[in-house]
């Protein structure tokens, strides 16, 4: 296979990688709406909440994207279920953020930041072509 091949058989990864700083940059926005709003602007309310619907559907692109990467690239699956978390998770901090339950809304949020954070820097750090050598190499050692 060509460079130029291998490059292009790479766009589930390059999606999930864009996807996750997406999430990551979104998450980040959502906090400092969070703090604005906490210090008296109250219309970023408003825009805190909208976002969150914006970072609800960004999660649901992450969660597809991993679920591409795993069947066309071989990658882990703990990616998958670590995207499919943290939609869930979104949710439930939307759930308790509408519901103003703050004691349980700020604990998740950071969370939801670590969960992004990780996920976003496993994405940076997965080689497709070194896992396909770890596995080749399991084989061959069988």
């Amino acid at each position: 296979m060509s460079r130029r091949n291998a490059r292009q058989g790479r766009w589930p990864l390059h999606l999930m990688r864009t996807a996750a700083v997406l999430v990551l940059l979104d998450t980040l926005a959502q906090a400092a709406l969070a703090g604005l709003f906490v210090t008296g602007d109250l219309d970023l309310l408003t825009w805190h909440s909208a976002n969150a619907d914006a970072l609800a559907a960004l999660t649901l692109v992450q969660a597809a994207s991993a679920l591409v990467v795993r069947w066309r690239l071989a990658g882990p699956v703990w990616p998958v279920g670590a995207s499919v978390l943290l939609t869930v998770l979104v949710g439930a901090q939307q759930a308790l953020g509408e519901a103003r339950i703050l004691a349980g809304h700020l604990p998740l949020a950071m969370a939801i930041f670590g969960l992004a954070t990780g996920l976003t820097y496993w994405t940076w750090t997965f080689n497709p072509a070194a896992a396909d050598a770890r596995e080749a190499k399991a084989e061959v050692t069988k």
